[in-house]
């Protein structure tokens, strides 16, 4: 199997070269007319291989079939419905007559290929989805690959296993076998350091590593002050009792507070983070190698429990657009000393979640909300100090409880608290004028990061978050409701 973000960063010869059973194209711009767009190299549909092209990949293969892409100034995002042609083909098979998919276009196929069957089509788009089952081609102007496609899933189990005949053996333990002997190549006898979060990313990705070199991996907790109520002790007692791995904390909350100083722009943070992140592992190489220094082997290898969501968003490849650079990948700096290790890299957080739990790491680990890197220095729009971070830590906890208590952990993916704090709106508390900030409330549903719904909550829990954040927190005395979906939004704010 051979994916690709960006269709023009490999010549036919190079997947040749792969030997893939099975090819998907999805990524690029907003239209195929953009100066520059991705154009996919003529020789890869003459391969032979199955192809699926997605969105983007779609509409490339529908003008380089000979086609027609229009630009007709309508666009899809988000929640659409479709329309099946006939019985949907191989393609579409088991999919009802009509059901929702999730778009992201402006252009739109107007006709479909020589010898393509029309499969789908929606209001704005007259060939939704094409293919000819003797090229074994196949496209959808859609993406099935995420929640919010009905049948999205049963979409790539046709073209994986029945149009591509690629058996469904994929699990868990396969990949943590395939990462492990590729960590182990990795890093031999060498010794790798880890930045622990307190997210299930940097977790699983720590418990991959430390299965395959076991105590040549010390983790590092930096306690940089952006945390949210408690993290600091679940990770020293939760994490540390389920993997037994050696755990060092740092105190860090001065030297990043006093490099985040009157800095506003969210891409200027986020670099800044990351930059603090690495100074701050090599100073704990420092003092390792100190502590050990009759080894006299410096540690080269630093964990990060990078995504594939968070290399796309960061511009990772040629083509595609740098959405927002996540710490770990945009915001590194360029004389960093380390060799990265991300077993992690090419997975999305479902996946990641069923690795955490196939190498044993407790549920309140696995299973919790997403929580990034940066922390909350990338949840308060404006300057980062430790007044906005207290401010904005007492409304998340508030929420956390809120949403706990109400049963909904299991039902919302993410609900990122956002203080706006360049933002104040006049309100009345005690029968006295008051000049407060508002909260922003982010409740969102997703499996992968890639696409997400907002959470229907019930009004009587908002109102009853409400309630206590205006009451209980002081300089707030409004609070609002994200209903944005991705896209267009983000489900960070920065």
């Amino acid at each position: 199997m051979y994916s690709e973000i960006v269709p023009h960063t490999i010549t036919a010869a190079e997947v040749v070269a792969l030997n893939p059973i099975g090819i998907v194209l999805s990524g690029g711009p907003s239209s195929v007319y953009e100066p520059g767009a991705p154009s996919l190299d003529p020789g890869i549909i003459e391969l032979g291989v199955p192809m699926l092209g997605i969105c983007y990949g779609f509409q490339v293969m529908a003008q380089q079939l000979g086609g027609e892409v229009a630009q007709t100034g309508q666009r899809e995002y988000g929640s659409t419905a479709v329309q099946l042609s006939g019985d949907g083909g191989t393609l579409l098979a088991g999919a009802p007559a009509e059901h929702t998919t999730w778009m992201s276009h402006g252009d739109s196929v107007s006709k479909a290929p020589a010898g393509f069957e029309v499969l789908a089509s929606s209001a704005s788009t007259p060939v939704a989805a094409f293919a000819s089952d003797e090229r074994k081609l196949y496209g959808v102007q859609w993406h099935p690959e995420v929640k919010h496609s009905e049948h999205g899933q049963r979409i790539l189990e046709n073209f994986l296993h029945r149009a591509a005949g690629i058996p469904a053996d994929w699990n868990p333990g396969n990949v943590i076998a395939e990462q492990v002997a590729r960590i182990r190549a990795q890093i031999g006898t060498g010794k790798v350091i880890c930045g622990l979060s307190g997210g299930v990313d940097s977790a699983v990705a720590a418990a991959l590593v430390h299965e395959a070199v076991g105590d040549q991996l010390t983790c590092v907790f930096v306690d940089h002050g952006l945390l949210r109520q408690d993290e600091r002790r679940q990770v020293e007692e939760d994490y540390v009792a389920a993997t037994g791995v050696r755990l060092i904390t740092i105190d860090a909350e001065k030297q990043f507070l006093d490099a985040l100083e009157g800095v506003s722009d969210p891409e200027t943070k986020r670099k800044i983070i990351g930059r603090e992140f690495i100074r701050t592992f090599e100073q704990a190489q420092v003092d390792l190698i100190a502590e050990s220094a009759a080894d006299g082997d410096p540690i080269r290898f630093l964990v990060q429990g990078t995504l594939y969501p968070d290399v796309v968003e960061s511009g990772g490849g040629t083509g595609t657009a740098n959405i927002k650079s996540h710490h770990n990948v945009g915001g590194l700096p360029e004389d960093m000393k380390f060799e990265l290790v991300e077993p992690l890299r090419a997975l999305f957080k479902d996946e990641v979640r069923a690795i955490g739990r196939e190498l044993g790491l407790p549920e309140v680990i696995v299973g919790r909300q997403p929580f990034p890197g940066p922390g909350l220095g990338i949840r308060i729009v404006g300057s980062v100090d430790k007044e906005r971070l207290e401010l904005l830590r007492h409304a998340d906890s508030i929420v956390r409880a809120e949403l706990t208590l109400a049963g909904l952990d299991n039902e919302i993916w993410q609900c990122p608290v956002v203080l706006l704090a360049d933002v104040r709106s006049v309100g009345v508390q005690g029968d006295g004028r008051t000049y407060g900030h508002p909260i922003v409330l982010r409740p969102v549903s997703s499996e992968d990061a890639m696409t997400a719904d907002w959470t229907r909550v019930p009004y009587d829990i908002l109102a009853k978050i409400s309630n206590r954040i205006t009451n209980e927190v002081a300089g707030v005395n409004r609070v609002v409701l994200d209903i944005t979906s991705k896209p267009p939004g983000t489900i960070e704010w920065e």
